[in-house]
This record gives C-alpha cells, structure tokens and sequence, in this order.
C-alpha cells in the first residue's frame, strides 16, 4: 500500500483528499501546514506528496526545495487555488511533478498519482538495476598474496599502465579487472569485456574492430568494434592467449599507434583506450611454441599480477564462505545460514581444482541441502556426493570388467568428463589440456556418449 503524505493549510480540503485516497486503497498522513509536513517527511518514507501552496510558517514550493534535498525521487504534486501559470512553472522548475488547480479534479488527480506511482517504481527498479550492472565485486581475502595485489591495484589503477593477469580458471582474474577500472581514473567511461576463447578465430577480428557493411557475407549492416566501445574507459580481453596470431598483430598495431581500421575499411579510427589482459596460459611458453606474439606480451605486461589459487590461499576459506552466503541467501530470499567450524575444516581440506568458482557453487549447494547450519556431515555428502564409492572404485568396481581395453576405456571416459567438468566445458581447453585435436575430443565424447548434463551437445 503507497503512502501519501497531504498538506494542506484547510482541514476540509484535507479531509476530502483523504477520504477519497483511502477509498482508492492508499495510505494517507495529513499536515496542517509547511513545517509540520517537512517534520513528517524527514521522518518517514513516503511514495507520493499532496502539498498546497499559500501557507503559513512555511509555504509549498520552500518545502518542495527542502524536500528535495532530502529526496529528490519522491514525486511532489502542488495542489493551489491560489496559483497562475507562473507559479505552476516555478513549481515544476523546482521539482514538482505535477501542478493540479483546486478544486481538483477527481480523475486528474487519481491518474497523476497512478502516474507519480509508476514513476517511483521504474526509479527505483533503475536504480536496483544500475547497482547490479556497475557494482564492483569485491575482492576477499586477507593472504599475503591477495593483500600484496590489492596493494599493486592501488598503485596502478590511477595510471593507464597495461595489466597482464595470470592464474587459473575460477580463481578470480575478472574481479581483479573489474577492480582496476574502478579505482582508475576511466571508472565514469566504460569497462568492455571480451572473451578471446569464446569467439571463433575468424570473427575476433570483427569482434574487436568491427567491420563495414559488405566486408564478408554476413556484413549485413556497419558493426561498431569492442575497441570503439570501450574508448574512455577499460577493454578487458579475458584469455588473451587464445587469440589468433592475425588479431594479435592488429591488436599490437591498436596499442601503439592507438589508431583502428574495422574489417573492410580503410579508414583509420583513433580510439583512447586502457587495455587489461588475463590469461591461465603461460604465455612466455606460448612465445616458445610460436603461438603468441613476444612483442605484444611486452606491451600487455607492463604490469604483472599474478592471481594465485584458492589451494594456494586456504586461510581465506572462511572469509570466502561467509561471503558467499550472505549473498546466496539474500538472493534466495532464505534465512542467513550458520557454518560450524568443523565443516569450515572439511572445506579447507578439499583440493580446489575450481577454485573461487568451484568454492561459490559448492557453498550455494550446501545452501539449498543443508539445515540451518551448515556441518562437516554436509560438506562430505554434498562438496564430493560420491566420496564413498569413488574411494571404493578399484576393490568393488573392478569385478565389472573382463578385458583390460574395456577398463582402459571406463577409465579414459571418466578422465575426460573430468576435465570437462573442470574447464566448464569450454572444448578448446579441454582439448588442449588433454594433449589432443578437438576434432577428437568431439569423437570421444560420441565415441563413450559422454553429454553435458541438462544442455544439448557444444
């Protein structure tokens, strides 16, 4: 139920307004004059304001600045006898959100409220919105090396140095970007982010750059480049050591000339651009392998940090947890769940072959299973749900097989969903780990009918 708040010098045009909003389902609050309204407002949140203009101690439109700096997204409506055309633009130029003339109309005024009550809801849901886009996620964790990299960003985030991140998956390397544009000095312009392993290495060019319309058989229309977009602010390019040797010769060319060309054009494009790198590759050796270009590893690494993993940094476990849960069960809508210092041990016992993000999942499905407090118990059913019969595997297991291919084969099967498991099933990885071609990873998986649960086939 909205709350009203009316004021109004005559007590007949209050009690009119108020038996009328009550009818239609609102909540009212009246005040005989300007002090005592802004009184109340200061005092209690209110969705909408009824206020008239000509009265005693403190008049409409001194309470409509007043209110206003206060808060400014509560719709005040001024409601006078007393008012001409300048009073009503006056009004307006001061925030009002409306101006009605008495005697009001009835269908004026219940719509101007529907309307002001509208307004309230989008603002708030914009502001809800722009909370969730924008926010920073924080960086947890008080190791030595988590203290020494946030002590690193604080130095070079006012600068436009290039950042080269290292770890592996899940450990974090993302919010370690996201935190270098926030305290930077491009943190009002853009944050860009791209992922070089999930573009196919014939589109990241157009990725990056854009292309003009008629450059390749699907150039349909003109497409604005991420380094365009991101000019002003920050381009993160996460997995920068998947990116083809084609694009990162014109990614070289973008950092030291700070000039562009979209496929298909010709026509240089200055772009004012802070680059940010991440990789979980060792680049050096892909320099070595000729699959990554020494000179632009130079030019992304004028700063290194290194992001190391959730193995390497147990002592932040129960730091990491608590924030976790306090952001699962809030999301959940769910009470706030308790974790005992013997599940806080089981925890820190698991090896983190995921790392934050395997530590994330793991805790918002101890959230969903467990009571209200989270024990040990919990961590051994539901972290490794097949403890048990894995550490059984090879004394009951072994009766099921005849012939040694057979058991190779279960074996191989088993190593493969594995790693898929553990590289989110990204096939390029996965592959690359596993020392062999895509194209035969893909024949393995048909081959044992192997499928990512809940999802077609990649």
């Amino acid at each position: 139920m909205a709350n009203i708040l009316i004021i109004d010098d005559e007590k007949s045009i209050r009690k009119t307004l108020s038996e009328i909003l009550t009818y239609e389902g609102y909540k009212i609050d009246e005040a005989a004059d300007g002090a005592e309204g802004f009184k109340m407002f200061q005092g209690k949140s209110y969705d909408a304001v009824l206020c008239d203009i000509k009265m005693p101690k403190m008049d409409g439109l001194e309470f409509l600045e007043k209110a206003k700096e206060i808060n400014p997204d509560v719709p005040i409506v001024m409601v006078s006898g007393h008012g001409n055309i300048d009073t009503a633009v006056e009004a307006v130029k001061k925030g009002a959100y409306d101006y009605i003339s008495k005697p009001p109309d009835l269908n004026r005024l219940l719509i101007t409220l529907r309307n002001a009550m509208d307004k309230t809801t989008l603002v708030a849901e914009t502001k809800t919105l722009r909370k969730k886009v924008n926010k920073t996620p924080e960086m947890i964790g008080e190791a030595s090396a988590i203290l020494k990299i946030k002590d690193t960003i604080q130095k070079v985030a006012p600068t436009d140095a290039r950042v080269l991140i290292t770890g592996e998956n899940g450990v974090g390397k993302e919010v370690v970007a996201r935190w270098i544009h926030a305290h930077s000095n491009r943190n009002s312009g853009p944050m860009v982010e791209v992922n070089c392993a999930a573009i196919p290495g014939e589109l990241i060019e157009s990725e990056l750059f854009g292309h003009e319309k008629g450059s390749f058989t699907s150039a349909v229309k003109q497409r604005i480049g991420k380094f365009e977009q991101a000019s002003g602010g920050t381009l993160f390019l996460d997995e920068i050591g998947d990116m083809s040797l084609s694009a990162q010769a014109k990614v070289l060319r973008a950092l030291q000339e700070g000039k562009i060309t979209r496929v298909g054009g010709d026509k240089e494009i200055s772009v004012d651009v802070r680059v940010v790198a991440a990789t979980n590759k060792d680049l050096l050796k892909e320099v070595e392998d000729k699959n990554f270009r020494l000179d632009l590893y130079h030019r992304l690494s004028v700063i290194l940090i290194h992001v190391p993993s959730l193995n390497d940094r147990k002592e932040d476990i129960p730091l990491l947890v608590e924030h976790f849960l306090d952001g699962i069960c809030n999301e959940y809508g769910t009470a706030r769940k308790q974790v005992d210092k013997d599940a806080i041990k089981a925890l820190q016992a698991h090896n983190w072959t995921g790392n934050i993000r395997e530590l994330r999942n793991v805790v918002e499905r101890l959230v969903i299973l467990s009571g209200k407090t989270i024990v040990a118990d919990d961590v051994d059913n539901y972290v490794v749900p097949n403890h048990d019969k894995k550490s059984n595997y090879l004394s009951d297991e072994l009766l099921d097989f005849n012939r040694l291919h057979e058991f190779r084969e279960e074996v191989e099967r088993i190593f493969i969903e594995f790693m898929l498991r553990k590289n989110a099933w990204n096939m390029t990885h996965t592959a690359q780990e596993l020392g062999i071609q895509r194209s035969h990873l893909y024949n393995k998986l048909e081959r044992y009918g192997i499928k990512k649960s809940g999802a077609d086939d990649e």
